[in-house]
């Protein structure tokens, strides 16, 4: 099993790139940054984390710049979006972002996404919130288009354009993986479509972790596939839980860390560490 962070890339916290290098010195294998455009301030969608929406929702840098500042000061750290909202995105500039990222780091993108929750951030980008999913299909396969044939077209409901060239394409063939995250029916459906991994919840009341994972392995031999990679964000310091990750098949477990300063950060990035090594 892997081990990657995730950290919010507020503009406040320890810069993306100082992270970046410090996290790779470590050994972890993967830096995971999420992304929210912006957050309207008549907001009536409630934080599913429950109370307050958290301050570093407002100030979240852009994954991709941030990312590729972390690419030029590292060599082998995976570059993670976790998750992007690609509903909130034009796929065509989207896909261009996500090949040149990979081209600059020789092939280390991971492309975490998914429909997002909050509806009024949602639908300030002209996308109705009973839709996202649909949208997101569209614009996924649209993109892979784009990344797979030197002359793309896609015709859908939501993303539409007549044969086009693009490039750089990506490094990793035939693109970077998509890693679809959360494990409800619409995410079912769209990892068995177009998904390469996943991120399901760590915890989720009505069916534990075992059995979600049992279901899915299930429904991907269903569908002439076999298991995917598995990520779970905010994975738990408890060895014990660690270890039944490893056995239940996930192939990597992602740490969270605040968005916070050097003098904090750090050392809870420590603290991981040494966890890491006690489960080598």
């Amino acid at each position: 099993m892997q081990f990657g962070v995730t950290m919010f890339p507020a503009d406040y916290a320890i810069p993306v790139p100082e992270l970046a290098r410090e996290v790779e010195a470590r050994g972890f294998d993967s830096l995971w940054l999420p992304e929210h455009t912006h957050i309207p301030t008549n907001r009536a969608t409630p934080f599913p984390g429950g109370g307050e929406l958290p301050e570093e929702y407002k100030h979240t840098l852009d994954p991709f710049v941030a990312l590729a500042a972390a690419s030029a000061v590292t060599s082998t750290l995976k570059l993670g979006t976790g998750i992007l909202l690609l509903i909130q995105r034009d796929p065509i500039v989207t896909a261009r972002e996500v090949a040149s990222l990979d081209l600059l780091s020789n092939g280390r993108v991971e492309l975490g996404i998914g429909a997002g929750w909050n509806r009024e951030e949602i639908a300030n980008h002209g996308v109705e919130y009973p839709k996202r999913w649909r949208v997101m299909r569209e614009r996924v396969l649209a993109m892979k288009a784009l990344w797979t044939s030197d002359e793309a077209e896609y015709h859908g409901e939501f993303v539409d354009f007549d044969p086009v060239w693009q490039w750089p394409k990506p490094v990793q063939s035939p693109h970077p993986p998509i890693v679809i995250g959360g494990d409800g029916p619409k995410a079912t459906e769209a990892l068995l479509e177009y998904g390469d991994a996943w991120i399901p919840r760590a915890n989720r009341g009505d069916a534990p972790l075992e059995r979600r994972i049992a279901d899915m392995n299930r429904l991907l031999a269903e569908h002439g596939r076999g298991a995917v990679p598995i990520s779970i964000f905010g994975a738990p310091t408890d060895p014990d839980i660690l270890v039944q990750y490893r056995r239940l098949g996930v192939t990597r477990s992602v740490f969270r860390l605040p968005p916070a300063d050097a003098d904090t950060v750090l050392p809870i990035l420590d603290q991981y560490t040494e966890l890491v090594k006690q489960l080598a």
